[in-house]
C-alpha cells in the first residue's frame, strides 16, 4: 500500500483517537458486555447485542486508525521550504473571482478534509488547480456547475 498524506494535527487527532478507543471505550464495552451477560438469557438480551455490536464497530475502528498511520507520510508543512508556492498542508485565502466571495482552505490528506472546517481534500479539483501555485496567481477550478476562478491572496505554512 503506497503512502498517504497526513498534516501533523490529522496524525495526532488519529493517534488521539486510536488510544481513546484502545483504552477508554476498550475497557468500558468490556464491561457493558459483562454486566449484560450476567443478567441471564443472552439470546434476548437487547444491551447484551447493543454491546456486542458497539465492541465490533470499535474493534473495527481501531484496525483502520492503527492501518491509516501505519500507512501515512506525515508531512510538517512548517519544515518544507515550499518558495512561496502552495503544497500540501499549506493554508490559502483565495478570492473568487466572479462573486468577490473571501475563502480560506488549508489542504490536507483525505483522511482529515471537512469542508465545514475549510480543511479540503489534497485530491479535490480545487487542491489540484492551486497546488504549486503562488500569491495572485489565478487558479481555474473545474467545477459540476462550470469553471471558477479563484485569485490567491495569502499562502501560509502553520
Amino acid at each position: 500500500m503506497s503512502k498517504v498524506p497526513l498534516t501533523v494535527e490529522g496524525a495526532e487527532k488519529m493517534r488521539a483517537e486510536l488510544e481513546q478507543r484502545k483504552f477508554k471505550d476498550r475497557p468500558r464495552i468490556t464491561e457493558a458486555i459483562a454486566v449484560a451477560r450476567a443478567h441471564g438469557d443472552l439470546r434476548e438480551n437487547a444491551e447484551y447485542h447493543a454491546a456486542r455490536e458497539e465492541q465490533s464497530f470499535n474493534e473495527g475502528r481501531i484496525k483502520e486508525l492503527e492501518a491509516k498511520l501505519s500507512n501515512a507520510q506525515i508531512i510538517d508543512v512548517t519544515k518544507v521550504n515550499a518558495n512561496g508556492k502552495i503544497i500540501f498542508g499549506a493554508t490559502v485565502d483565495l478570492i473568487e473571482v466572479e462573486s468577490g466571495e473571501e475563502v480560506t482552505y488549508k489542504i490536507v490528506g483525505e483522511d482529515e478534509a471537512d469542508i465545514k472546517l475549510g480543511f479540503i481534500s489534497v485530491t479535490s479539483p480545487i487542491a489540484r488547480a492551486l497546488i504549486g501555485k503562488q500569491v495572485d496567481d489565478v487558479a481555474v477550478v473545474q467545477a459540476p456547475s462550470g469553471a471558477k476562478e479563484y485569485e490567491i491572496i495569502d499562502i501560509r505554512y502553520e
